[in-house]
């Protein structure tokens, strides 16, 4: 058996300007420029915690990212990575948010999506996980 490896730096960033837009607009929650990311028939697929949810065009995943983020007390934006695999963008990001609709205290999220663009260097389809909110641990 052979095996043959690629030595090739990998790109830590996709050249994909879609991408860092896409993420600049959710650390601001400017869900209309999110929105604006996206092809306008983009479509969704997500696995949440309470099971798996698609969604079509850029206007329903802009507001469905608005209900998940937005309306918030306080939001920070902890971290975000972005990279490719193969054809497919992948993007990661944490966030820490506060909202009277979650309860008390801070709440962590973290998403995994991968993302193909439409010609236009728009995002055409996202597959994306969630881990839910989850309590944030004050005890530390």
């Amino acid at each position: 058996m052979t095996t043959t490896r690629s030595h090739r730096a990998a790109n830590a960033v996709p050249q994909s300007g879609c991408t860092s837009a896409f993420l600049d607009s959710l650390a601001a929650q400017d869900f209309a420029r999110l929105g604006g990311t996206l092809a306008a028939d983009a479509r969704m697929r997500a696995l949440l915690p309470a099971g798996p949810r698609v969604w079509a065009g850029a206007d329903a995943i802009a507001t469905r990212f608005a209900r998940w983020f937005g309306g918030t007390e306080d939001f920070e934006f902890v971290e975000a990575a972005a990279g490719t695999v193969g054809d497919r963008l992948h993007l990661h990001w944490q966030l820490r948010l506060r909202a009277e609709w979650l309860g008390a205290g801070w709440f962590i999220v973290e998403q995994q999506a991968y993302a193909k663009t439409a010609d236009g260097g728009r995002i055409a389809r996202l597959d994306l996980l969630c881990t839910g909110y989850r309590p944030e641990d004050d005890d530390g």
